[in-house]
């Protein structure tokens, strides 16, 4: 099974759907789909359940509150994500939090799992997200390459 990379999030938040956006663009990218599965997660909770079921690798890429700058973007790995999770900001993390409870439960949580977290400067209702966060993406993009490096993937983005 391929590693997954999830995007989720609230596009009509804001920068709350930055992992929603990342997400689609990644699947514009020869080099990243024969690779990884890439899944648009949106506000989905344990309907994930399946998708993320028996991976050996998840990275998720969302908007957290970290009282970091915004676009600033930290990096979490393995049991940090459930914790990190369960201080939920909105709510579909709540919905992943249960789905990796669930995973682990059932014996099929990753063995590798990652959260790259991207600090919203806005959650205002809006399909657009903030100029600031949308200058971030080349590090966001850098930041899962060095991931997925990390990982032992070498993939060229």
């Amino acid at each position: 099974m391929k590693p997954l990379i999830l995007g989720v999030g609230n596009i009509l938040l804001g920068d709350e759907g930055v992992g929603v956006r990342i997400a689609q663009a990644l699947e514009n990218l020869s080099e990243i789909l024969p690779h990884f599965d890439v899944v648009d997660g949106g506000t989905c909770g344990m309907e994930l359940l399946d998708e993320m079921a028996n991976r050996e690798h998840i990275i998720i890429i969302d908007a957290v509150l970290a009282n970091k700058q915004p676009g600033d973007i930290i990096v979490l790995h393995d049991e940090q994500v459930p914790v990190f999770f369960s201080r939920k900001i909105s709510p579909h993390q709540l919905g992943i939090c249960d789905v990796l409870s669930a995973l682990k439960l059932t014996d099929e949580f990753p063995k590798n799992l990652c959260l790259i977290g991207i600090q919203p400067e806005t959650f205002e209702p809006h399909i657009a997200l903030s100029e600031t966060i949308q200058k971030q993406f080349p590090k966001i993009f850098k930041t899962l390459q060095n991931v997925l490096k990390e990982y032992g993937f070498h993939i060229q983005m």
